[in-house]
Protein backbone atom coordinates (compact mmCIF):
# COMPACT_ATOMS: atom_id res chain seq x y z
CA UNK A 1 0.00 0.00 0.00
CA UNK A 2 1.31 3.45 -0.90
CA UNK A 3 1.19 5.90 1.97
CA UNK A 4 0.53 9.57 1.26
CA UNK A 5 3.88 11.34 1.16
CA UNK A 6 5.05 14.57 2.70
CA UNK A 7 5.54 17.63 0.48
CA UNK A 8 7.94 16.80 -2.35
CA UNK A 9 11.54 17.64 -1.51
CA UNK A 10 13.86 18.45 -4.39
CA UNK A 11 16.38 15.62 -4.86
CA UNK A 12 20.14 15.97 -4.97
CA UNK A 13 21.01 17.96 -8.10
CA UNK A 14 21.94 15.90 -11.16
CA UNK A 15 22.36 18.97 -13.34
CA UNK A 16 25.87 19.82 -12.17
CA UNK A 17 25.88 23.12 -14.05
CA UNK A 18 22.82 24.55 -12.25
CA UNK A 19 22.82 26.22 -8.85
CA UNK A 20 20.69 24.52 -6.20
CA UNK A 21 18.42 27.57 -6.05
CA UNK A 22 17.83 27.60 -9.80
CA UNK A 23 17.20 23.87 -9.85
CA UNK A 24 14.75 24.24 -6.96
CA UNK A 25 12.96 26.99 -8.90
CA UNK A 26 12.67 24.70 -11.93
CA UNK A 27 11.19 21.89 -9.82
CA UNK A 28 8.82 24.33 -8.13
CA UNK A 29 7.44 25.33 -11.50
CA UNK A 30 7.08 21.80 -12.91
CA UNK A 31 4.62 18.99 -12.24
CA UNK A 32 5.38 17.18 -8.99
CA UNK A 33 5.71 13.42 -8.40
CA UNK A 34 2.55 11.73 -7.24
CA UNK A 35 2.36 9.49 -4.16
CA UNK A 36 3.50 6.37 -6.05
CA UNK A 37 6.49 8.16 -7.56
CA UNK A 38 7.48 9.70 -4.25
CA UNK A 39 7.29 6.30 -2.55
CA UNK A 40 9.50 4.80 -5.27
CA UNK A 41 12.02 7.62 -4.86
CA UNK A 42 12.11 6.99 -1.09
CA UNK A 43 12.40 3.22 -1.56
CA UNK A 44 15.31 3.66 -3.96
CA UNK A 45 17.11 6.08 -1.66
CA UNK A 46 17.29 3.30 0.93
CA UNK A 47 19.78 1.54 -1.37
CA UNK A 48 22.41 4.16 -0.55
CA UNK A 49 24.78 5.77 -3.02
CA UNK A 50 23.71 3.54 -5.88
CA UNK A 51 20.32 5.27 -5.76
CA UNK A 52 21.88 7.94 -8.03
CA UNK A 53 21.29 5.50 -10.87
CA UNK A 54 17.62 6.49 -10.69
CA UNK A 55 16.63 9.12 -13.24
CA UNK A 56 15.62 12.51 -11.93
CA UNK A 57 11.98 13.52 -11.89
CA UNK A 58 12.62 16.11 -14.60
CA UNK A 59 13.96 13.35 -16.85
CA UNK A 60 11.04 11.10 -15.97
CA UNK A 61 8.52 13.80 -16.86
CA UNK A 62 10.32 14.46 -20.15
CA UNK A 63 10.16 10.74 -21.01
CA UNK A 64 6.46 10.62 -20.14
CA UNK A 65 5.71 13.62 -22.35
CA UNK A 66 7.73 12.25 -25.28
CA UNK A 67 5.99 8.88 -25.08
CA UNK A 68 2.57 10.48 -24.69
CA UNK A 69 3.22 12.40 -27.90
CA UNK A 70 4.96 9.60 -29.81
CA UNK A 71 2.33 7.01 -28.74
CA UNK A 72 4.51 3.96 -29.41
CA UNK A 73 3.08 0.53 -30.04
CA UNK A 74 6.38 -0.89 -28.76
CA UNK A 75 8.84 0.86 -26.46
CA UNK A 76 12.12 -0.59 -25.20
CA UNK A 77 14.08 0.33 -22.12
CA UNK A 78 17.68 -0.80 -21.67
CA UNK A 79 18.55 -0.49 -18.00
CA UNK A 80 15.54 -0.52 -15.68
CA UNK A 81 17.04 -0.35 -12.15
CA UNK A 82 14.16 0.26 -9.69
CA UNK A 83 11.71 1.33 -12.34
CA UNK A 84 11.24 5.10 -12.18
CA UNK A 85 11.86 5.68 -15.88
CA UNK A 86 9.88 2.62 -16.96
CA UNK A 87 6.95 3.71 -14.80
CA UNK A 88 6.97 7.05 -16.60
CA UNK A 89 7.26 5.48 -20.04
CA UNK A 90 4.47 2.99 -19.35
CA UNK A 91 2.14 5.71 -18.13
CA UNK A 92 2.58 7.49 -21.44
CA UNK A 93 1.78 4.46 -23.59
CA UNK A 94 -1.46 4.20 -25.56
CA UNK A 95 -3.91 1.48 -24.56
CA UNK A 96 -2.41 -0.98 -27.06
CA UNK A 97 1.21 -0.09 -26.27
CA UNK A 98 3.83 -2.35 -24.73
CA UNK A 99 7.13 -1.70 -22.97
CA UNK A 100 9.98 -4.22 -23.10
CA UNK A 101 12.36 -3.73 -20.18
CA UNK A 102 15.87 -5.18 -20.40
CA UNK A 103 17.94 -5.59 -17.24
CA UNK A 104 20.24 -8.11 -15.56
CA UNK A 105 19.26 -7.58 -11.90
CA UNK A 106 16.46 -9.49 -10.21
CA UNK A 107 16.97 -7.52 -6.99
CA UNK A 108 16.58 -4.00 -8.34
CA UNK A 109 13.83 -4.88 -10.80
CA UNK A 110 11.82 -6.56 -8.05
CA UNK A 111 11.30 -3.06 -6.66
CA UNK A 112 10.29 -1.89 -10.13
CA UNK A 113 7.72 -4.67 -10.48
CA UNK A 114 6.16 -3.78 -7.13
CA UNK A 115 5.63 -0.16 -8.17
CA UNK A 116 4.44 -1.05 -11.66
CA UNK A 117 1.73 -2.95 -9.84
CA UNK A 118 0.88 -0.02 -7.59
CA UNK A 119 0.58 2.20 -10.67
CA UNK A 120 -1.47 -0.47 -12.52
CA UNK A 121 0.85 -0.45 -15.53
CA UNK A 122 2.34 -3.91 -14.97
CA UNK A 123 0.14 -5.43 -17.70
CA UNK A 124 1.83 -3.13 -20.23
CA UNK A 125 5.38 -4.18 -19.32
CA UNK A 126 7.44 -7.24 -20.18
CA UNK A 127 10.62 -7.57 -18.12
CA UNK A 128 13.41 -9.77 -19.46
CA UNK A 129 16.33 -10.53 -17.13
CA UNK A 130 19.20 -11.12 -19.54
CA UNK A 131 21.88 -9.12 -21.34
CA UNK A 132 20.02 -6.55 -23.43
CA UNK A 133 21.93 -7.35 -26.62
CA UNK A 134 20.73 -10.95 -26.37
CA UNK A 135 17.15 -9.82 -25.78
CA UNK A 136 17.22 -7.47 -28.76
CA UNK A 137 18.76 -10.08 -31.05
CA UNK A 138 16.00 -12.53 -30.12
CA UNK A 139 13.26 -10.24 -31.47
CA UNK A 140 11.78 -11.19 -34.81
CA UNK A 141 13.06 -9.36 -37.88
CA UNK A 142 9.62 -7.80 -38.36
CA UNK A 143 9.61 -6.18 -34.92
CA UNK A 144 9.51 -2.38 -35.11
CA UNK A 145 10.39 -0.20 -32.13
CA UNK A 146 8.80 3.24 -31.80
CA UNK A 147 10.60 4.47 -28.68
CA UNK A 148 13.76 3.41 -26.86
CA UNK A 149 15.51 4.60 -23.72
CA UNK A 150 19.14 3.68 -23.03
CA UNK A 151 20.41 4.02 -19.45
CA UNK A 152 22.71 1.09 -18.76
CA UNK A 153 26.41 0.14 -18.82
CA UNK A 154 28.23 2.88 -20.69
CA UNK A 155 30.70 0.59 -22.46
CA UNK A 156 27.85 -0.89 -24.49
CA UNK A 157 26.11 2.36 -25.44
CA UNK A 158 27.24 2.19 -29.07
CA UNK A 159 26.34 -1.52 -29.24
CA UNK A 160 22.85 -0.87 -27.85
CA UNK A 161 22.34 1.99 -30.27
CA UNK A 162 23.45 -0.07 -33.27
CA UNK A 163 21.21 -2.96 -32.20
CA UNK A 164 18.20 -0.65 -31.90
CA UNK A 165 18.65 1.58 -34.94
CA UNK A 166 17.76 -0.97 -37.69
CA UNK A 167 14.57 -1.81 -35.78
CA UNK A 168 13.34 1.76 -35.26
CA UNK A 169 10.16 2.79 -37.04
CA UNK A 170 10.17 5.86 -39.29
CA UNK A 171 8.76 8.01 -36.48
CA UNK A 172 10.79 6.31 -33.75
CA UNK A 173 12.87 8.06 -31.09
CA UNK A 174 15.90 6.89 -29.14
CA UNK A 175 16.68 8.72 -25.88
CA UNK A 176 20.04 8.21 -24.17
CA UNK A 177 20.91 9.21 -20.60
CA UNK A 178 24.14 10.46 -18.96
CA UNK A 179 25.65 11.95 -22.10
CA UNK A 180 27.20 14.84 -20.14
CA UNK A 181 28.49 12.56 -17.37
CA UNK A 182 28.59 15.36 -14.78
CA UNK A 183 30.79 17.39 -17.10
CA UNK A 184 33.57 14.82 -17.18
CA UNK A 185 33.19 14.51 -20.95
CA UNK A 186 35.01 17.87 -21.16
CA UNK A 187 37.75 17.08 -18.64
CA UNK A 188 40.82 15.73 -20.45
CA UNK A 189 42.15 14.40 -17.14
CA UNK A 190 39.23 11.96 -16.93
CA UNK A 191 40.36 8.80 -18.71
CA UNK A 192 38.28 6.09 -17.01
CA UNK A 193 36.50 3.56 -19.19
CA UNK A 194 33.00 4.97 -18.68
CA UNK A 195 33.98 8.55 -19.53
CA UNK A 196 35.83 7.42 -22.65
CA UNK A 197 32.85 5.28 -23.66
CA UNK A 198 30.43 8.20 -23.36
CA UNK A 199 32.75 10.50 -25.33
CA UNK A 200 32.99 7.85 -28.04
CA UNK A 201 29.23 7.41 -28.08
CA UNK A 202 28.60 11.15 -28.33
CA UNK A 203 31.00 11.43 -31.27
CA UNK A 204 29.47 8.34 -32.90
CA UNK A 205 26.02 9.96 -32.86
CA UNK A 206 27.26 13.36 -33.99
CA UNK A 207 28.99 11.75 -37.00
CA UNK A 208 26.13 9.41 -37.93
CA UNK A 209 24.44 10.70 -41.09
CA UNK A 210 21.65 8.12 -40.70
CA UNK A 211 20.08 10.16 -37.91
CA UNK A 212 19.34 13.62 -36.61
CA UNK A 213 19.98 14.27 -32.93
CA UNK A 214 19.94 16.89 -30.22
CA UNK A 215 21.80 16.82 -26.90
CA UNK A 216 19.80 18.38 -24.06
CA UNK A 217 20.95 19.61 -20.67
CA UNK A 218 18.24 17.78 -18.73
CA UNK A 219 19.49 15.95 -15.66
CA UNK A 220 22.90 14.49 -16.48
CA UNK A 221 22.34 15.10 -20.18
CA UNK A 222 19.91 13.42 -22.59
CA UNK A 223 20.40 12.90 -26.32
CA UNK A 224 17.28 12.47 -28.45
CA UNK A 225 17.79 10.68 -31.77
CA UNK A 226 15.56 10.00 -34.78
CA UNK A 227 16.08 8.62 -38.24
CA UNK A 228 17.12 11.25 -40.76
CA UNK A 229 14.27 12.27 -43.06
Amino acid sequence: MIKKQMKFQNPEPRSFFLTENLLAYMYEHSSKPDDIQQSLIAETQKLGGISRMQVGHDQAMFLYMLVSTNRPALAVEIGTFTGYSSLSIARGLPANGKLLCCDVSDNWTSIAQEYWGHAEVDSLIELVIAPALETLSSLSRETEIDFAFIDADKGNYINYYEALLPRMSKHGLIVVDNVLWSGRVLDSDQTDDDTIAIRNFNRHIADDTRVTSVMLSIGDGLTVIQLAK
